[in-house]
């Protein structure tokens, strides 16, 4: 998706969000080209994360920027489905529908915040803005570039948990034309509330801008981010093979022994690293004030190397007090070659005013994958029982009082058998937001993808498909006021094989591959999922305040379904989520800014399958008729800030939502057995006060009340728990 510095108003000089300077909460339009008109008259939802709210509410990561959108939870990984940034959007997996400056990002990891400007969060089915995948949304993150003005910005913040973080921002100005931009970074700290796990990374971003005010105007760009942790596999569900007798529907919870900073690690086996590298060059060419060509060319590449312990529950373990330190590993590397043109503008047919964008995109996107085996110091392979007690007294330890610092003789080797994908991709695209009377605009999108992949398997047999993929994108608004609006939306997405080119838990192409093969995975056509939208926008107190409200249906009526009799899918189910979005945004009084949000999410999943052995043959696969793993129903987001002068600024957040399910099962006799994380309330609040126009202090308070919560689960084994209690304290220095 190119990245395109159109807008509705003006043409942006660099990649951001137009917003204005009294009021910077409130977004006016997006970063993207693709979105020709104005939010207002945008007749889809798009959540925009603005830089003052990152700041204030001490978002270092991606995930930490998207607890600001309601509806957006997140899901866990394993070893095939990598961890890192698994963003649910509307019930659907959209961890291969993040994209930065409008290009795709598709390697597997944790995004850091460093040098982001803004967080844009588009909602609903949405192929014909990005491509493949996007059922549910995408999101993009927009960088920060050089400007035609000299400044220097640092912050330094130290907190409990041993939090240590520096950041700065410089940009000087070279001459008439040309500025330069430098953003780094430095992080080093533990896990509030748990005992073992920590984050260090560093990060460095230059960029040069060649033409500034000038019709050709050159961008180049540069990131690496690199990151060494100790990661946090999370916390066991009960579980107890008793279960299964029992004669009513049952619901496990996770449990952390009684102590919340349990951590069931090993620290002389767990390890966490990341390497990624961007490198980018965009160039403007502007033929008038509202149009111009603009063409991206960005390579990538990311290295993850990992191995983590996962608190295994599938044996009852934790009934008896223990807990199998099952490890989970990956080796991956990824690179992209991407080139995104796109042309922008408006111009007149007749009595009918158009704003436009059309474009061309083509990428090629290769990744391969290894993992690790484990063996004692006599080099023989250590089973993975995941039963305890076992023969390698490490590998058990207890559920109450765990020791991460057990001794460990083992090793773990490379496997050094790869897992090839390839991705390549040509793309066309038009967006057209016509305005056909002063009170009715159309606005419509159609791509095509040219997309043709394939897998070469450890064995060395390759598997590929080719599938062409039209999306579209049609909506319909009606301007009651100048500044209101009420709207009709229509979109498609295209999820095919091998979507996520092995990055994410997207549908295999090799039909060896997976616990339960299957042998006709190369042969199965994309899904296809639409989604419809009613809704309404209003800029109200002069502007200063959005207000938007929408209803939504997503639906996939193809989903592929695993039939494991035959070890073959066939593409019958369907999904639905049915939902309602509330927004408010911006400057309620001259002394209070609000950025919330609620979503409300009724997802249902049929013809999913049926069992096809044993006493319960014949009877729908569990979670029939029921909600989507990782959709909660309610979701909240709240962040309001309160300036009573001009040197003190006092904010709070509320960030909520209901019960979510990691996934379903059976007992004997066919109750329900459901595994799910309980709904929670977490709290925030900062407070910062500027000593002079150049030097403030800001302190941060995290997970204010120290909830006991968990962030996000898995399927089967286990959850992740929430951050305790965070207070930290960040002196900025802007000159």
């Amino acid at each position: 998706m190119s990245a395109g510095a159109f807008a509705q108003e003006t043409t942006l000089s660099t990649v951001q969000v137009e917003a204005t300077a009294d009021n910077p909460l409130k977004a006016e339009t997006t970063s993207q080209g693709k979105f020709t008109a104005p939010l207002i008259d945008t007749p889809k939802t798009v959540n925009v994360i603005p830089q003052e709210v990152i700041q204030q509410t001490g978002s270092t990561t991606l995930v930490d920027a998207l607890r600001l959108s309601p509806g957006i939870t997140f899901g866990s990984g394993e070893g095939g489905n990598p961890t890192g940034d698994r963003p649910f959007i509307r019930g659907n997996d959209a961890q291969g529908s993040i994209y930065v400056d409008g290009v795709r990002d598709i390697a597997a990891g944790s995004r850091e915040m460093f040098n982001i400007e803004s967080v844009e969060v588009i909602k609903g089915a949405d192929s014909a803005y990005g491509g493949r995948g996007g059922a549910g949304g995408s999101i993009n993150m927009t960088t920060k570039t050089a400007k035609k003005e000299n400044f220097f910005n640092a912050d330094l913040s130290v907190g409990n948990a041993d939090y240590k973080r520096g950041t700065v921002d410089l940009n000087r100005v070279i001459n008439d034309t040309t500025a330069i931009r430098l953003n780094a970074m430095a992080h080093d700290a533990e896990i509030p509330g748990r005992d073992g796990p920590k984050n260090k990374r560093w990060g460095i971003a230059p960029t040069v801008t060649f033409g500034l005010g000038t019709p050709d105007q050159l961008t180049l760009s540069y990131q690496h981010i690199s990151s060494d942790n100790i990661p946090d596999g999370g916390i066991p569900y009960y579980y107890n093979k008793a279960v299964l007798n029992q004669t009513s529907d049952v619901t496990l919870r996770p449990t952390n022994g009684g102590n919340r900073n349990n951590w069931y690690g090993l620290k002389a086996r767990d390890k966490y690293k990341e390497d990624s590298d961007q490198v980018s060059a965009t160039y403007i060419h502007k033929f008038s004030d509202t149009n111009q060509l603009r063409n991206t060319l960005r390579w990538s590449g990311s290295t993850q190397d990992y191995i983590w312990t996962q608190p295994d529950d599938s044996q009852g373990n934790t009934a008896n007090g223990q807990v199998w330190r099952r490890f989970n590993s990956r080796y991956s590397k990824t690179f992209t070659l991407q080139n995104a043109t796109e042309l922008t503008g408006k111009t007149e047919t007749g009595s009918l005013k158009h704003s436009y964008a059309v474009g061309l995109e083509l990428s090629t996107e290769r990744s391969k994958l290894d993992s690790y085996s484990m063996v004692d110091a006599n080099g023989k392979a250590i089973a993975n029982t995941n039963q305890c007690p076992s023969g390698s007294p490490y590998m058990c330890t207890s559920l109450a009082a765990p020791n991460g610092n057990d001794p460990w003789t083992g090793s773990m080797v490379r496997n050094n058998l790869w897992t090839n994908y390839k991705t390549d991709t040509a793309s066309v695209y038009a967006f057209d937001t016509v305005t056909l009377a002063p009170q009715w605009i159309l606005n419509g999108g159609l791509r095509f993808d040219h997309y043709s992949t394939s897998v070469i398997n450890t064995g060395g047999t390759e598997y590929s498909r080719n599938d062409n993929l039209l999306n579209y994108q049609l909506g319909l608004v009606y301007k009651v006021q100048p500044n209101g609006s009420i709207y009709a939306n229509v979109g498609s997405s295209s999820t095919p094989a091998n979507n996520g080119l092995g990055q994410g838990a997207d549908a295999t192409l090799d039909p060896t591959s997976g616990r339960t093969p299957i042998k006709n995975a190369d042969l199965l056509k994309p899904e296809k999922t639409r989604s419809i939208e009613l809704g309404t926008k209003w800029d109200l107190l002069d502007k200063r305040l959005g207000v938007t409200a929408a209803i939504f249906r997503n639906e996939t009526t193809n989903a592929r379904i695993i039939d494991p009799t035959g070890n073959t899918a066939s593409m019958v189910g369907k999904k639905t989520v049915d939902g309602l979005e509330l927004g408010l945004t911006g400057r309620v009084t001259k002394e209070i800014d609000v950025f919330a949000g609620y979503t409300y999410m009724d997802s249902t999943q049929n013809n999913i399958g049926t069992v096809t052995s044993g006493a319960l043959a014949g009877k729908p696969v569990a979670g029939t008729g029921l909600a989507f793993p990782n959709t909660p129903k309610h979701s909240l987001s709240l962040w309001a800030n309160y300036r009573p002068d001009n040197k003190l600024s006092i904010g709070l957040g509320a960030f909520a939502q209901s019960e979510a399910v990691g996934g379903y099962g059976y007992t004997n006799d066919g109750h329900l057995i459901t595994r799910a994380i309980p709904g929670y309330v977490r709290f925030d609040a900062m407070v910062s006060y500027k000593f002079t126009p150049n030097l403030a202090l800001q302190v941060n308070i995290q997970n204010l009340t120290n909830k006991d919560y968990y962030a996000s689960t898995y399927t089967t084994h286990y959850a992740t728990p929430g951050y305790g209690r965070a207070v930290i304290a960040t002196l900025q220095a802007r000159f």
